[in-house]
């Protein structure tokens, strides 16, 4: 199944810069080391010989899966017509049942982090909220139990910082 994979721009620049760091510099790098390693004669008890070799092919298992992946990425780059519904990319203001505000965005599984509140669109928070206004009251699932929340403001640009 090849289906696409929804990521911001910010985000596929993120995994752009990734793989060509680890393309252009990280690479050359480490096979200069393990190249270095070699020269200095027995490869079978030689630890930087055999740590360049795994770190090597840790690089190489990575740039595979970015490449793949970045082929299989939908960019979503536009606001959608409707400012007020929740749709991927939303930065949201919610509140619970105690008066606590919160906020977050939805993003692809790639970006999400949850320091900065970014949620993944595959996650049953971001599943419960999508589809969504600007003050409906939702029931929000979460792995710590289901809360009833309301979607104090939805945004497609970043909230100033308070």
């Amino acid at each position: 199944m090849n289906s696409k994979v929804y990521i911001t721009p910010q985000g596929v620049r993120k995994l752009r810069d990734e793989l060509n760091h680890l393309w252009r510099e990280k690479r050359p790098e480490v096979t200069q080391k393990v190249s270095d390693a070699a020269a200095l004669g027995d490869r079978s008890e030689n630890a930087d010989y055999i740590y360049g070799k795994k770190h090597l092919r840790e690089i190489d298992k990575r740039i595979r899966y970015l490449t793949k992946r970045l082929d299989n990425l939908e960019i979503v780059d536009r606001k959608p017509d409707d400012q007020e519904k929740v749709f991927f990319g939303a930065w949201l203001k919610l509140e619970d049942e105690g008066a606590e505000v919160s906020q977050l965005r939805i993003v692809g599984a790639d970006e999400f982090d949850l320091k900065k509140g970014w949620i993944s669109l595959e996650s049953p928070m971001a599943k419960s909220l999508l589809g969504k206004r600007k003050g409906d009251d939702v029931i929000v699932k979460r792995p710590i139990g289901d809360i009833e929340m309301t979607i104090l403001d939805v945004s497609y640009d970043p909230w100033p910082e308070e």
